[in-house]
């Protein structure tokens, strides 16, 4: 310790909202270089190997073979994907002194496509898969949670190559059980969820989300085993029902109903219904967004969808990527005087619109099937519209099959999609997410190989992402207590914390020799050595950098024993100083047996 590289904090750092973040901060692991960016210190760098190496280890198992890519690439691949414009301000880009467009790599596609297609012919190169683990860069608007959301991580990618799309099909499942062996071996306990392929394209997209309350991803699960994150949940519409026979839209004055509230408050008043009182459920709200595309055009939509439901943005940006989508502003409204804000309503939008060419384009929520009745806007301040029936008075955009945007809110006890019973929320850290690619890269970038019958075959694709970093901050959040981190055995920086205390020449000496016999009996070891530190501290500092054992050589020497501290178990036992090495390598071995 009075030679280790560290320097521990009492106090957490100002800018820390999560524990991971604290802890690694303090205990001298991490070190903040830039917003969203850390520099990597030894003990931090001992765990991260220990965990790039089981991921290696699993990687290899299953035939993968790694390489390593630069993160310093040229344009031109991710212009042919069309990525370079889809990622949007995401994206690192630059210039080098030649003008020549570069970028700093967010995830590594196009160039794994490029080196497979420079070095293989034939179907006889394939089945292949390839990984590395390297650094990746993401722009991030607001980086946050330390490592949990940062501009630069490191992650494992793997790629896999296939002539047909049985071969993807194994492939994909081959890395799908080799991620639950991984997340198993780091004692981090996971979800399978549905996903969204955004930026990466393809078809099927699996999320591995670590349960937390600290997580960043909402997922919505079942009782009887359905589970996707939010963005990927799909709505499940009611039946459609008959337009004849409904009463006709009538335009009535609401005076001051702006509002949900106020306009439900107002229809129980003055226009009370037999029967069911009028509720948010049974109007129409119409919300103006404005979907800015990667090409900088800023496009206004409107989204119709039941007034007792919220737009959640995150499911909208996911519905209309690659384009980003944020509230309209005044300047939005400006351009188009028709929208009367409080009182929108479907017949100045979209196909409704007296020149649909010109007008604001409009969706519908999945629950706004034909038949359907609202109250809604009827585009002029305080007047609403009473019967609006969905299909007979009003379609949504182009209606080509009633364009739907799936953007709602998803609340727990709304239906699962597969009829597995009511959905339940959960948060959740995304340590892994696997895609079938399928051939987008390979024909943007025209990767081909000769087939058994002598054509050129267009090879298949999948991609498999792990958050190396990610996984260590999981680690930390699930792995600690109020005095500071407890590591799992086999990805601790070191085994066992040998701990001297006092100021006795021979309790230094001892510990010393225990030190060296436990790292020849294959153990590593930190040994805390400072002969000035009071034993407070360095009981602190062993507690907060989180070493699972601690072995604390102090008064009882004199009797012949030592003190064994297990930070997992939260037990203190006093073992004879003369057995301490075998007892403790015994404790140590059993440990990293049983991936403790």
């Amino acid at each position: 310790m009075s030679e280790l590289f560290v320097k521990t904090l009492r106090e957490d750092p100002a800018d820390a909202e999560v524990a991971s973040h604290k802890l690694l901060v303090r205990a001298g692991y991490i070190r903040r270089s830039a917003p969203g960016i850390y520099t990597w210190l030894p003990l931090g760098l001992r765990v991260l190997d220990k965990i790039e190496a089981i991921v290696r280890q699993e990687m290899n198992r299953i035939g993968g073979q790694e390489v390593r890519f630069p993160a310093l690439l040229p344009a031109e691949p991710y212009q042919a994907t069309g990525r370079w414009e889809d990622y949007g301000p995401n994206m690192f880009r630059l210039r080098d002194r030649k003008e020549a467009e570069m970028l700093l790599a967010p995830t590594h596609e196009e160039v794994f496509t490029l080196l497979v297609k420079d070095m293989c012919s034939s179907y006889k190169d394939l089945p292949l898969m390839l990984y590395q683990i390297q650094t990746k860069y993401r722009d991030e608007a607001r980086p946050r949670a330390g490592l949990l959301r940062g501009r630069e991580f490191i992650m494992k990618d793997a790629y896999s190559f296939d002539v047909d799309d049985s071969g993807l099909d194994r492939a994909y499942e081959a890395q799908r059980e080799a991620y639950q062996r991984i997340f198993d071996r780091l004692g981090l306990d996971v979800v399978i969820v549905s996903a969204m392929s955004g930026a990466m394209g393809g078809s099927r997209s699996e999320e591995f989300l670590h349960s937390t309350p600290v997580g960043e991803d909402t997922y919505a699960r079942s009782a009887g085993g359905y589970a996707a994150n939010i963005e990927a949940v799909t709505a499940v519409p009611p039946p459609a029902l008959p337009t004849d026979g409904q009463p006709q839209a009538l335009v009535t004055p609401t005076p001051g109903a702006d509002t949900i509230e106020s306009l439900v408050k107002l229809a129980n008043s003055d226009h009370a219904r037999a029967g069911e009182p009028w509720s948010a459920a049974d109007t129409l709200k119409n919300v103006v967004i404005a979907a800015v595309h990667p090409s900088g055009e800023r496009e206004l939509i409107v989204l119709g969808l039941p007034g007792d439901r919220e737009v959640d943005m995150s499911r909208l940006a996911a519905a209309l990527y690659p384009a980003e989508a944020e509230p309209a502003g005044d300047s939005d409204f400006a351009t188009h005087p028709e929208l009367v804000r409080g009182f929108i309503g479907p017949a100045v939008l979209g196909a409704n619109a007296p020149d649909p060419a010109q007008g604001v384009r409009y969706f519908l929520d999945p629950r706004v099937v034909a038949g359907t009745a609202w109250i809604t806007g009827a585009n002029a301040v305080d007047q609403h519209v009473f019967n609006m029936v969905a299909g007979r008075d009003f379609l949504a955009a182009g209606q080509d099959g009633q364009p739907v945007i799936d953007a709602a809110e998803i609340r727990a006890g709304d239906a699962a999609p597969d009829g597995s019973g009511p959905l339940e929320m959960a948060r959740g850290i995304e340590l892994g997410h696997i895609f079938q690619l399928g051939r987008k890269y390979a024909e943007a970038l025209d990767l081909r190989v000769l087939d058994q019958n002598g054509k050129r075959a267009t090879v298949t694709m999948g991609s498999y992402g792990i958050g190396v970093t990610r996984a260590l901050a999981a680690l930390a959040e699930k792995c600690h207590d109020g005095r500071g981190l407890i590591w799992p055995a086999h990805v601790a920086p070191a085994h066992v914390h040998v701990v001297a205390t006092g100021k006795d020449p021979g309790i230094f000496a001892a510990a010393v020799g225990l030190a060296e016999d436990l790292e020849e009996a294959g153990l590593e070891v930190l040994y805390d050595d400072r002969p000035r530190e009071s034993a407070g501290v360095k009981f602190a500092d062993a507690e907060l950098l989180g070493i699972p054992y601690i072995l604390v050589v102090g008064r009882g020497l004199a009797s012949g024993v030592v003190e064994l501290k297990d930070r997992r178990a939260g037990t203190t036992a006093e073992i004879p100083a003369a057995s301490a090495v075998s007892q403790v390598s015994e404790v140590v071995n059993t440990a990293l047996r049983a991936g403790l």
